[in-house]
């Protein structure tokens, strides 16, 4: 494949300035720890808090994984407290931080919620990068919760070897609209918003082998922001949300499965995949986190050997910024799929179906 280290996507940055990507040992939603790794250190946890008291206005905690942590405040308003933060995804650092913070603001909108305060996150390499860079990834942070409606009320800074940008986000929703990911019920349909390929992409950005175009559409699927979650929590058909970041596709439906006591079945013909991103993966252009998540929770996922060999890295693959995946009812489903593409999501696709899960089936099936 040919070299495109001269692309628009370095080569607009100063020469004394090292790659963004080059500082991290990850990228995006991809330096997640490990599912596996993490429901460990959650368990160890839990264990030593298990006898804490729980609030009645906690209205979602720790309990099945959801996008956020909600807090009841009166009767119409609870409070959506959510924090996300990364290394680079990509060298631009003014795209470096509308990636990240509209990546942070998803899961507000994951939980019917509408963001509308935000502190910064940030953690530089002084060292390393000089004040205009570090400047840049903020005023695209920035950018992103002037677009949103959103007020970045200030935030915490460090020197770190490393280079870390995100948010705290907060936001409200009328407890009545909620959505939580455990929700999903058998027969409804499953609506994904987004197409697939980020880790992937990235992947291939990381060794000069993303084309500009495909870096077009790179920027342009991360920093699109979830903004539907907010209409969607209202149609009375919807009954489940979450967001498809680092754990990849399956890994947030396997979420929404054990969460809701279901299986998914996802139809592979149905998924979206960003432009050029079959022909990457076959390249060999998979990330290290797609491995980690399937060692994580394979097992508990049944897939067709119908499907192309890529597939497996493919449904696992880390997405930043990923988009929302839905759960309704049937009859609710073409309203879904209309707000979304009004919504400038022409991609998103209804992608399978909720049923019973057999007593010894997977959690998620793809055929």
């Amino acid at each position: 494949m040919q070299d495109l280290s001269t692309s628009k996507t370095n080569a607009e940055l100063p020469l004394q300035t090292p790659r963004l990507t080059s500082l991290s040992h990850g990228g995006g939603c991809g330096c997640k720890i490990a599912p596996a790794v993490l429901q460990d250190i959650l368990r160890r946890t839990h264990s030593s808090t298990a006898s804490l008291p729980i609030p009645k206005e906690l209205l979602v905690g720790l309990e099945t994984s959801d996008d956020a942590a909600v807090y009841q405040l009166n009767e119409h308003q609870a409070l959506v407290a959510t924090t996300d933060f990364f290394m680079p995804i990509v060298d631009d650092p003014f795209e470096f931080g509308r990636i990240a913070a509209t990546n942070a603001l998803s899961d507000v909108y994951a939980m019917g919620g509408q963001p509308i305060l935000a502190l910064a996150i940030v953690a530089m390499p002084v060292n390393t990068l000089d004040a205009q860079t570090i400047a840049d990834i903020l005023r695209g942070g920035q950018s992103v919760c002037q677009d949103a409606g959103v007020v970045l009320a200030g935030g915490h800074t460090i020197d770190c070897v490393e280079p870390i940008y995100g948010l705290v986000a907060l936001g409200l929703v009328d407890p009545q609209y909620l959505k939580k990911n455990s929700q999903a019920q058998v027969g409804d349909c499953l609506i994904l918003g987004k197409a697939l390929g980020v880790g992937v992409m990235s992947a291939a950005l990381k060794k000069n082998q993303l084309s500009a175009p495909a870096y077009d559409q790179l920027i342009a699927a991360t920093t699109q922001l979830n903004r539907p979650g907010s209409a969607l929590a209202k149609m009375p058909g919807v009954r489940a949300l979450t967001d498809v970041t680092g754990f990849g596709l399956l890994g947030h439906a396997l979420e929404m499965a054990k969460g809701s006591g279901v299986q998914l079945a996802l139809n592979w013909g149905e998924i979206a995949l960003l432009p050029g991103v079959q022909a990457l993966i076959e390249a060999g252009h998979v990330t290290g986190a797609s491995a980690r998540n399937w060692a994580s929770y394979g097992h508990q996922v049944e897939l067709s050997n119908t499907l192309p060999a890529w597939a497996q890295d493919l449904l696992s693959d880390p997405q930043t910024s990923g988009g929302l995946l839905v759960s309704c009812s049937p009859e609710s489903a073409p309203e879904v799929l209309s707000l979304f593409l009004a919504s400038g999501f022409s991609q998103a696709s209804v992608i399978g179906r909720v049923q019973a899960k057999p007593p010894q089936g997977a959690w998620v099936r793809v055929s």
